[in-house]
């Protein structure tokens, strides 16, 4: 790795290199999603979306955004104090990930039903708390969609006392192709920059959105959509579009 490629025009080379690799090599996984995509929608079901650090920026690319598909639903920490009654100060631990049974206590606090499907981000996979969810998820028996890198996951241990990954628990794998580590461009003497996951986790996310609503088209069904609320009219046709799902989907300002 020169130095050169520490730039601005190296990752954009590079990372571009890697969206065109995952648009051509991901297609049939990204079919296989979509259809457990247009399925869970087909059948009333809410899209619940899990992640934890950074992978949330995928997890909002899923649920609640503009151009989305309305029965989308974020689970998150903070929902142990929004909805569990938790005292603030828990989301104070940074091991709070690693504490056995609040995936569990999650899952709970959303009430699933059995046509929800789960969408679990991780760029690892071996995350105890992402683990669990999946875990739990399947017990349940739900569908399980995971957006993990692949190489990352071979390349290090289970962090879940089952010994399991969430490529183990999945029923489709998006491969977000990041490396080991997730940083990119590496710097002489040792170390990288640039994280690639949250690049490639959104192309996928929207790949398979795009996909599941070509499915849907074709089968007659009008994907329920999010407008922006920044157009006019926008804002008041998204609550009507979300009263189908009432109780079921979580907005909040944050």
């Amino acid at each position: 790795m020169s130095v050169e490629s520490v730039s601005a025009q190296g990752f954009a080379q590079q990372s571009l290199a890697v969206l065109q690799q995952i648009t051509e090599s991901g297609r049939e996984d990204v079919a296989r999603a979509a259809r457990l995509i247009a399925d869970c929608v087909r059948s009333d079901g809410v899209i619940q979306a899990f992640g934890t650090g950074h992978s949330q920026a995928m997890v909002l690319e899923v649920a609640g955004r503009a151009g989305g598909l309305v029965p989308t639903n974020r689970l998150q920490m903070a929902d142990l104090v929004l909805y569990g009654g938790d005292d603030p100060a828990v989301l104070d631990d940074p091991l709070l990930e690693r504490s056995p049974g609040i995936a569990a206590r999650l899952y709970d606090l959303a009430v699933p039903r059995p046509e929800d499907l789960f969408v679990i981000i991780s760029n690892s996979g071996v995350n105890s708390v992402v683990v669990e969810m999946a875990l739990h998820a399947k017990q349940q028996g739900h569908k399980i969609l995971a957006i993990t890198s692949l190489t990352h996951t071979h390349a290090v241990p289970a962090g879940h006392e089952s010994g399991k990954k969430l490529v183990d628990l999945a029923d489709v794998v998006l491969d977000n192709a990041a490396p080991r580590g997730d940083a990119l461009l590496e710097l002489p003497g040792g170390g990288a920059v640039c994280a690639l996951s949250t690049l490639t986790g959104v192309m996928l996310v929207q790949m398979a959105v795009a996909e599941a609503s070509a499915l849907m088209l074709a089968e007659g069904q009008r994907p329920p959509v999010y407008v922006s609320a920044n157009v006019p009219g926008g804002f008041e046709g998204n609550l009507e579009l979300e009263k189908r799902y009432a109780g079921r989907i979580r907005r909040t300002a944050s």
